[in-house]
Order: structure tokens, then sequence, then C-alpha cells
């Protein structure tokens, strides 16, 4: 049955020419905006992923900007650790030419105090955008690393780097732990002054560590607090001087008092005091000195919190201790030495840590290119498809409007 209300052919045509326009019109969005995903309603799963992967490319932006600047800050710091370790080692030279008897120590002297203040300058100088690693007034520092994403949600990592203190400031006295004189009288050079007298030994003994037990700690362990005076950590100064003679020894991470004690005796001997005149003994965690002269001598014990790790360059006395100078020097030249080997390590990994974030944020930016971006190649063939299609539609529905003129001929 044929009707002229209803034209079956045109409607289906109709519908046919809708299809084929939206597919169109699709299409020319995708070519003209280059996504294939383009808004939640396109496809609101790989949308919503898409965005949630935008939004950590722009995290991991943030994050290869904080590794540049950790780089750059590590950077600095690395080479000034390096500096001071190469004016070290020509104040070495200089305290090493000291050790020889026919050279003028007073002139060698002064080389050194002028090497010593451009230490001082170095390690002040030694800070980027305000952060210096070098000069004590950092502990340690966090450089944001990464951005870690997983089923619980998402959280941010850092690399730690810690500080190297290279200042030449000395810290202040002890009140307790860092050793005490028992069996010293008032009698001798001066009224109240304590002194060993011959047949009376006195003994220096009652070091105490932070926090308990046998092994000082450095700064940066557990337990470690430089502003408690009442025992010994890491790099803390103790000194004993017998007459004109002074010995010291810096505190290391993992001394025991027979560390301490053994490194006074070895100290006292090397800058002259007179085995003949006086005896050092050794015991479990004491030293005992006894006078084999007549004649009272002065003796005092002291310790104080070494808060830079140079600070012993301030006391450095070629011309009259020569020899203790050069102890002094070996210690600090190592720990110059482990601070530019630690910034060194710390910014090696620093600087994979910034390679990988680019490689993975190219990663990021690749995967949700491939599930929102259009395939050009094929929206190109789809196209000229729809177009004819379209023009097929078009004819189709021309023709189907043209059936109900066939039933004129019937009323003729």
């Amino acid at each position: 049955m044929t009707s002229i209300l209803t034209n079956t052919s045109a409607m289906v045509a109709l519908q046919t020419m809708k299809g084929i326009s939206a597919n169109l019109n699709k299409t020319q969005s995708d070519i003209s905006t280059g996504k294939s995903v383009a808004s939640a309603k396109d496809n609101a799963a790989v949308w919503a992923i898409s965005k949630v992967m935008d939004s950590d490319v722009e995290g991991f932006k943030g994050i290869s900007d904080s590794l540049s600047v950790g780089s750059a800050t590590l950077t600095v710091a690395r080479q000034a650790s390096e500096t001071v370790t190469k004016l070290l080692t020509d104040m070495k030279g200089k305290i090493v030419a000291a050790q020889a008897e026919n050279v003028d120590r007073t002139k060698i002297q002064t080389d050194i105090t002028a090497l010593t203040k451009q230490i001082e300058s170095v390690v002040g100088a030694a800070q980027f955008n305000g952060l210096n690693l070098v000069d004590g007034s950092q502990t340690s520092v966090n450089v944001l690393s990464s951005l870690d994403r997983s089923s619980s949600g998402v959280r941010s990592s850092s690399i730690e780097v810690t500080a190297q203190n290279l200042s030449t400031s000395a810290g202040d006295t002890l009140t307790a732990g860092g050793g005490t004189l028992t069996g010293a009288t008032n009698v001798g050079p001066a009224p109240g002054i304590p002194s060993v007298v011959f047949g009376s030994p006195v003994t220096l003994d009652g070091f105490a560590f932070q926090p308990g037990g046998t092994g000082a700690l450095g700064r940066t362990d557990s337990g470690a607090d430089p502003t408690t005076l009442t025992a010994l950590i890491a790099g803390d100064r103790i000194s004993l001087k017998i007459g004109a003679v002074e010995g010291s020894y810096v505190v290391q991470k993992g001394d025991t008092e027979d560390a301490l004690v053994a490194g006074l005796k070895s100290s006292l001997t090397s800058n002259g005091l007179s085995d003949t005149d006086f005896t050092l003994t050794l015991s479990t965690g004491q030293l005992e000195v006894a006078n084999n002269t007549n004649q009272a001598v002065a003796i005092s014990a002291s310790a104080t919190r070494g808060t830079g790790g140079l600070a012993g360059l301030s006391t450095i006395d070629v011309v009259n201790q020569p020899a203790s100078a050069l102890q002094a020097i070996e210690g600090m030249l190592k720990t110059s030495i482990d601070a530019a080997a630690a910034f060194g390590s710390v910014q090696k990994r620093i600087d994979i840590q910034s390679e990988f974030v680019g490689q993975l944020t190219d990663a990021l930016k690749t995967g949700i290119g491939v599930m929102v971006d259009t395939n050009m190649e094929e929206a190109s063939a789809r196209l000229q498809a729809l177009q004819v299609q379209q023009q097929l539609a078009t004819q189709a529905l021309s023709i189907a409007n043209q059936q109900p003129q066939g039933l004129l001929s019937l009323f003729r």
C-alpha cells in the first residue's frame, strides 16, 4: 500500500542522513581539535583517566623544577667543599714545612691565618637562593623528587640532603661529660689553680656520651642533641693542658672513653710533653698523669661543643705546637673530603631522578595522546567516506520524496 500521508522510504532515508551528518560532524570536530575525546560526553571513562594523568604531568613539571633547584644548590655546596679541601691541602703543605726546625714558623703562621680567612669566606658565600648547606645553619633539607600514585591515593616523596658543617666557629663549653680531674691539688704555680705534684698522680676520667652507652653519636643520629652540654657527641673537642703543653682530641662517631684518652696522650706527646718529667698511663677510660719533678705544674681539662667541622682552624699554632697542628689538619681535611663526597653522591642521585622524571613525563604524555588524540589518517579516510555517504543519502531522500508523485498517474 502506498500512502501520501506516510512516506516510509523518506523517513528511513532521513534517519540515515541524520546519522551520517552526526558522524560527519564528529569527524570534522576530531580533525579540527585533534582530539577524539575532547569532553566527558565523548567517552567519560577515557576522559576521566586522561585528566588524572594530565594533572600528574603538571605535578611532575613542578617536581622537575624542584630537582633542578636542588641540583643547583648541591653544585654550590659541592664546589665549596672541594675548594675548602684544596685550601686545606695547601695549608697542610705549610704545616708539614713547619715541622722542620730551621724555618720561619711565624711567617708560615701568617700564611695559615690568611688561608683560614679564605676558607671562612668560601663557606660563608656558598649559598644558593639563601640556602647554605656548609655553614652549619642547616641540618638537612628535603628535595621534592616524585609523585607516587597507588590504589590508596597519591603522595609526594623527597630526597633528603644532609648538610655538612664546615664552619670554623667553636661551640659552647660543656658543663659535664667532657672529663674531670681527680687527685689535683691547689698547691703550685698559683693559689687556687689545680696542679699535679710529685707523688700525687692526677686522673682524667668521667666521660659521658649522648645518649648514654659507649659510643658517641653524630649530630644527625637519633638521640644526639647539640643543645645538651652535659655529654659528648661527635665533633666535640676535649683538651688537657699540662704546664705549657696542651693536647686535644676531636670526638669521632663511635669513639669510646679509651679512644679519647689515647688520643689525648698521643697529642700531648706529639706536642712535646717530656716523657721524663711526666708519665702518662692509660687504663680503662682513664688517663693518669704523674709528675716526676719536684716542681708543681698546672693542669686543666676542658671540652667544647665543636659546632663547626673546621673549628680547630682558629687554634692551629705552628709556632708553638707544630705537631699538634699536623694532627689537627688531617682530621679537618678528612671532614672536608667527606663533605664533598657526600654532596657529590646526593647530587648524582638527584640528577638521575631528574632524568627519570623527564622520561616519565614524556611517557605520560604519550599515553594520554594514545587515549584521546585523533588518528588523523583514519579520520581523513572516514571523512571522505562520510562525505560520499552524505551525497548518496541526499539522493536517496530525493528519490523517496518523489515516490508520491507516481500516484497522480492513477487519477488521470
